[in-house]
Protein backbone atom coordinates (compact mmCIF):
# COMPACT_ATOMS: atom_id res chain seq x y z
CA UNK A 1 0.00 0.00 0.00
CA UNK A 2 1.17 3.55 -0.53
CA UNK A 3 1.63 5.87 2.30
CA UNK A 4 0.40 8.72 3.15
CA UNK A 5 3.40 10.53 2.29
CA UNK A 6 3.22 9.16 -1.10
CA UNK A 7 3.75 12.16 -3.44
CA UNK A 8 1.05 12.15 -6.45
CA UNK A 9 2.33 10.84 -9.81
CA UNK A 10 3.12 14.37 -12.17
CA UNK A 11 0.25 14.79 -15.37
CA UNK A 12 3.18 14.53 -17.72
CA UNK A 13 2.26 13.32 -21.49
CA UNK A 14 4.06 9.62 -22.63
CA UNK A 15 4.94 11.68 -25.72
CA UNK A 16 6.46 15.17 -25.54
CA UNK A 17 8.29 17.60 -27.67
CA UNK A 18 11.65 17.50 -26.99
CA UNK A 19 12.06 21.30 -26.18
CA UNK A 20 8.84 21.11 -23.17
CA UNK A 21 10.46 18.20 -21.87
CA UNK A 22 12.06 19.84 -19.02
CA UNK A 23 8.94 22.23 -18.68
CA UNK A 24 7.35 20.76 -15.57
CA UNK A 25 3.81 18.77 -15.06
CA UNK A 26 0.50 19.91 -16.33
CA UNK A 27 -1.50 21.67 -14.08
CA UNK A 28 -5.60 19.79 -13.74
CA UNK A 29 -8.43 22.92 -13.60
CA UNK A 30 -11.97 22.57 -14.31
CA UNK A 31 -12.85 24.57 -17.59
CA UNK A 32 -15.37 26.52 -15.38
CA UNK A 33 -11.69 28.26 -14.17
CA UNK A 34 -10.26 28.64 -17.81
CA UNK A 35 -12.75 30.57 -19.71
CA UNK A 36 -16.20 31.43 -20.09
CA UNK A 37 -19.12 29.41 -21.32
CA UNK A 38 -22.36 30.73 -23.61
CA UNK A 39 -24.58 30.19 -25.93
CA UNK A 40 -25.52 30.27 -29.21
CA UNK A 41 -29.12 31.44 -30.87
CA UNK A 42 -31.09 29.97 -33.14
CA UNK A 43 -30.62 29.84 -36.90
CA UNK A 44 -33.56 27.65 -38.33
CA UNK A 45 -33.03 25.51 -41.37
CA UNK A 46 -35.57 28.03 -43.30
CA UNK A 47 -32.55 30.98 -42.29
CA UNK A 48 -30.12 29.25 -44.25
CA UNK A 49 -29.47 30.76 -47.71
CA UNK A 50 -27.01 29.77 -50.42
CA UNK A 51 -25.62 33.50 -51.55
CA UNK A 52 -26.23 34.70 -47.72
CA UNK A 53 -24.28 37.54 -46.63
CA UNK A 54 -23.59 35.92 -43.18
CA UNK A 55 -21.65 32.83 -42.79
CA UNK A 56 -23.48 30.16 -39.71
CA UNK A 57 -22.96 27.66 -38.00
CA UNK A 58 -25.64 25.08 -37.21
CA UNK A 59 -24.91 22.81 -34.09
CA UNK A 60 -26.08 19.12 -36.16
CA UNK A 61 -22.91 20.63 -39.15
CA UNK A 62 -20.52 19.48 -36.17
CA UNK A 63 -21.42 16.12 -36.65
CA UNK A 64 -21.55 15.95 -40.68
CA UNK A 65 -19.31 19.19 -42.14
CA UNK A 66 -16.39 20.04 -39.21
CA UNK A 67 -13.34 18.77 -37.87
CA UNK A 68 -11.60 20.35 -34.81
CA UNK A 69 -10.40 23.38 -36.60
CA UNK A 70 -13.37 25.53 -38.57
CA UNK A 71 -11.66 27.94 -41.32
CA UNK A 72 -14.06 27.77 -43.77
CA UNK A 73 -17.69 27.66 -43.14
CA UNK A 74 -20.51 25.86 -45.43
CA UNK A 75 -23.91 27.82 -44.72
CA UNK A 76 -25.00 31.89 -44.88
CA UNK A 77 -27.70 33.73 -43.87
CA UNK A 78 -29.52 36.92 -44.23
CA UNK A 79 -30.78 37.09 -40.85
CA UNK A 80 -30.62 40.03 -38.73
CA UNK A 81 -26.82 39.80 -37.41
CA UNK A 82 -27.75 42.01 -34.27
CA UNK A 83 -30.13 39.36 -33.21
CA UNK A 84 -27.45 36.29 -33.52
CA UNK A 85 -24.15 35.52 -31.54
CA UNK A 86 -21.29 36.24 -33.69
CA UNK A 87 -18.08 34.48 -33.06
CA UNK A 88 -14.57 35.68 -31.60
CA UNK A 89 -11.79 33.97 -33.00
CA UNK A 90 -10.64 30.91 -31.00
CA UNK A 91 -13.93 30.49 -30.20
CA UNK A 92 -14.24 26.70 -29.23
CA UNK A 93 -17.98 25.20 -29.78
CA UNK A 94 -19.71 22.08 -28.50
CA UNK A 95 -22.97 20.74 -29.39
CA UNK A 96 -25.78 21.32 -26.41
CA UNK A 97 -27.64 18.61 -28.21
CA UNK A 98 -27.11 15.33 -30.09
CA UNK A 99 -28.44 11.78 -30.69
CA UNK A 100 -26.19 10.22 -28.67
CA UNK A 101 -23.75 10.07 -25.85
CA UNK A 102 -20.47 9.37 -27.97
CA UNK A 103 -21.64 12.18 -30.59
CA UNK A 104 -22.10 14.88 -28.39
CA UNK A 105 -19.06 14.63 -27.26
CA UNK A 106 -17.58 16.57 -29.87
CA UNK A 107 -16.04 20.44 -30.44
CA UNK A 108 -14.66 21.97 -33.13
CA UNK A 109 -12.32 25.71 -32.90
CA UNK A 110 -13.72 28.71 -34.86
CA UNK A 111 -10.82 30.37 -36.46
CA UNK A 112 -12.48 32.99 -37.92
CA UNK A 113 -14.15 35.89 -36.69
CA UNK A 114 -17.72 37.08 -36.87
CA UNK A 115 -19.83 33.98 -37.64
CA UNK A 116 -23.17 33.66 -36.81
CA UNK A 117 -22.90 30.83 -34.14
CA UNK A 118 -26.28 28.96 -34.02
CA UNK A 119 -28.76 27.83 -31.17
CA UNK A 120 -27.98 24.46 -29.50
CA UNK A 121 -24.22 25.80 -29.68
CA UNK A 122 -22.15 25.78 -26.37
CA UNK A 123 -19.73 28.04 -26.88
CA UNK A 124 -16.62 28.36 -24.39
CA UNK A 125 -13.63 31.16 -24.95
CA UNK A 126 -10.21 31.44 -22.72
CA UNK A 127 -6.96 32.71 -23.18
CA UNK A 128 -6.20 28.83 -24.06
CA UNK A 129 -5.25 27.97 -27.73
CA UNK A 130 -8.99 26.85 -29.29
CA UNK A 131 -7.44 24.26 -31.38
CA UNK A 132 -5.79 22.37 -28.43
CA UNK A 133 -8.80 22.11 -26.67
CA UNK A 134 -10.64 21.11 -29.68
CA UNK A 135 -8.17 18.68 -30.42
CA UNK A 136 -8.00 17.55 -26.59
CA UNK A 137 -12.00 17.04 -26.30
CA UNK A 138 -12.46 15.48 -29.27
CA UNK A 139 -9.59 13.01 -28.15
CA UNK A 140 -8.89 12.48 -24.31
CA UNK A 141 -11.97 13.89 -22.67
CA UNK A 142 -14.10 12.24 -24.93
CA UNK A 143 -15.42 10.29 -22.84
CA UNK A 144 -15.40 12.02 -19.43
CA UNK A 145 -18.14 14.60 -21.82
CA UNK A 146 -19.85 11.18 -22.82
CA UNK A 147 -20.80 10.31 -18.75
CA UNK A 148 -21.61 13.42 -17.85
CA UNK A 149 -24.37 14.38 -21.02
CA UNK A 150 -28.11 13.65 -20.34
CA UNK A 151 -30.59 11.89 -21.70
CA UNK A 152 -31.61 8.49 -23.92
CA UNK A 153 -33.53 9.70 -27.40
CA UNK A 154 -32.11 13.08 -26.94
CA UNK A 155 -29.16 13.76 -25.72
CA UNK A 156 -28.20 17.34 -23.73
CA UNK A 157 -25.03 18.79 -22.74
CA UNK A 158 -25.63 21.37 -20.42
CA UNK A 159 -22.96 24.49 -19.40
CA UNK A 160 -22.92 24.09 -15.68
CA UNK A 161 -21.61 20.37 -16.45
CA UNK A 162 -19.32 21.58 -18.76
CA UNK A 163 -17.96 24.12 -16.51
CA UNK A 164 -16.75 21.30 -13.83
CA UNK A 165 -15.20 19.34 -16.67
CA UNK A 166 -11.69 18.61 -15.56
CA UNK A 167 -8.45 18.75 -17.66
CA UNK A 168 -4.74 18.88 -17.85
CA UNK A 169 -3.20 22.07 -19.29
CA UNK A 170 0.65 22.76 -20.13
CA UNK A 171 2.46 25.33 -18.13
CA UNK A 172 3.34 26.91 -21.33
CA UNK A 173 1.12 28.31 -24.20
CA UNK A 174 3.94 27.64 -26.68
CA UNK A 175 3.23 23.67 -25.66
CA UNK A 176 -0.01 23.99 -26.65
CA UNK A 177 0.25 26.07 -29.78
CA UNK A 178 3.13 23.18 -30.79
CA UNK A 179 0.62 20.27 -30.33
CA UNK A 180 -2.27 22.13 -32.26
CA UNK A 181 0.00 22.76 -34.94
CA UNK A 182 1.10 19.47 -34.94
CA UNK A 183 -2.31 17.49 -35.06
CA UNK A 184 -3.85 20.67 -37.55
CA UNK A 185 -0.62 19.94 -40.05
CA UNK A 186 -1.76 16.30 -40.26
CA UNK A 187 -5.09 16.80 -40.93
CA UNK A 188 -3.87 18.97 -43.82
CA UNK A 189 -2.04 16.43 -45.04
CA UNK A 190 -5.13 13.71 -44.21
CA UNK A 191 -7.05 16.43 -46.39
CA UNK A 192 -4.92 16.52 -49.46
CA UNK A 193 -5.10 12.42 -49.42
CA UNK A 194 -8.59 12.86 -49.47
CA UNK A 195 -8.79 15.09 -52.46
CA UNK A 196 -6.51 12.88 -54.24
CA UNK A 197 -8.64 9.73 -53.79
CA UNK A 198 -12.12 10.90 -54.90
CA UNK A 199 -10.16 12.32 -57.64
CA UNK A 200 -8.85 8.98 -58.61
CA UNK A 201 -12.55 7.36 -57.75
CA UNK A 202 -14.04 9.78 -60.27
CA UNK A 203 -11.21 8.84 -63.00
CA UNK A 204 -12.03 5.27 -62.85
CA UNK A 205 -15.91 5.95 -62.69
CA UNK A 206 -14.77 7.66 -65.65
CA UNK A 207 -12.49 4.93 -67.23
CA UNK A 208 -15.70 2.12 -66.33
CA UNK A 209 -17.89 4.38 -68.82
CA UNK A 210 -15.33 4.06 -71.56
CA UNK A 211 -14.13 0.60 -71.26
CA UNK A 212 -17.58 -1.30 -71.63
CA UNK A 213 -19.77 -0.30 -73.89
CA UNK A 214 -22.64 1.64 -73.83
CA UNK A 215 -26.32 0.30 -73.68
CA UNK A 216 -26.80 -0.93 -77.13
CA UNK A 217 -23.72 -0.62 -78.32
CA UNK A 218 -21.03 -3.77 -78.90
CA UNK A 219 -17.83 -1.49 -78.85
CA UNK A 220 -16.08 0.28 -75.84
CA UNK A 221 -15.66 4.05 -76.76
CA UNK A 222 -12.25 3.54 -75.53
CA UNK A 223 -9.92 0.59 -75.83
CA UNK A 224 -6.86 -0.60 -75.28
CA UNK A 225 -4.04 0.04 -78.19
CA UNK A 226 -3.53 -3.78 -78.96
CA UNK A 227 -7.35 -4.57 -79.34
CA UNK A 228 -8.29 -1.35 -81.26
CA UNK A 229 -8.53 -3.47 -84.80
CA UNK A 230 -10.17 -6.55 -82.41
CA UNK A 231 -13.87 -5.95 -83.50
CA UNK A 232 -17.20 -5.83 -81.67
CA UNK A 233 -17.62 -7.48 -78.51
CA UNK A 234 -20.12 -9.98 -78.80
CA UNK A 235 -23.27 -10.48 -76.61
CA UNK A 236 -23.73 -13.77 -75.21
CA UNK A 237 -25.98 -15.70 -72.64
CA UNK A 238 -24.30 -15.08 -69.18
CA UNK A 239 -25.05 -19.07 -67.87
CA UNK A 240 -22.76 -20.43 -71.17
CA UNK A 241 -20.26 -18.48 -70.27
CA UNK A 242 -20.26 -20.15 -66.74
CA UNK A 243 -20.73 -23.59 -68.23
CA UNK A 244 -22.61 -25.86 -65.60
CA UNK A 245 -24.18 -23.87 -63.28
CA UNK A 246 -26.27 -23.97 -60.08
CA UNK A 247 -29.88 -23.68 -59.97
CA UNK A 248 -29.13 -20.38 -59.25
CA UNK A 249 -27.30 -19.71 -61.98
CA UNK A 250 -29.43 -21.00 -64.04
CA UNK A 251 -32.46 -18.64 -62.81
CA UNK A 252 -30.68 -15.57 -62.56
CA UNK A 253 -32.08 -12.73 -63.41
CA UNK A 254 -28.84 -11.37 -65.62
CA UNK A 255 -29.18 -13.45 -69.08
CA UNK A 256 -27.03 -11.85 -71.42
CA UNK A 257 -23.91 -10.24 -71.35
CA UNK A 258 -20.90 -8.70 -73.37
CA UNK A 259 -17.77 -9.95 -74.54
CA UNK A 260 -14.93 -9.83 -75.85
CA UNK A 261 -14.29 -11.98 -78.70
CA UNK A 262 -10.95 -12.20 -79.33
CA UNK A 263 -11.10 -13.91 -76.23
CA UNK A 264 -13.91 -16.39 -76.07
CA UNK A 265 -15.40 -18.29 -78.30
Amino acid sequence: MRSKSDKKKPLVPSLRFPEFREAGAWEVKRLGEIGKISKGKGISKSDIKPNGALPCIRYGELYTHYGEVIRDVVSFTDANPDNLVLSEENDVIIPASGETKEDIATASCVSVKGVALGGDLNIFYSPMNGMFLAYYIRGNLKFEISKVAQGNSVVHLYTTQLEKLKLAVPPYPKEQQKIAHCLSSLDEVIGLQAKKVQALKQHKKGLMQQLFPAEGETTPRLRFPEFREAGAWEVKELIKLAGRGTERNQKGKIKRVLTNSAEYG
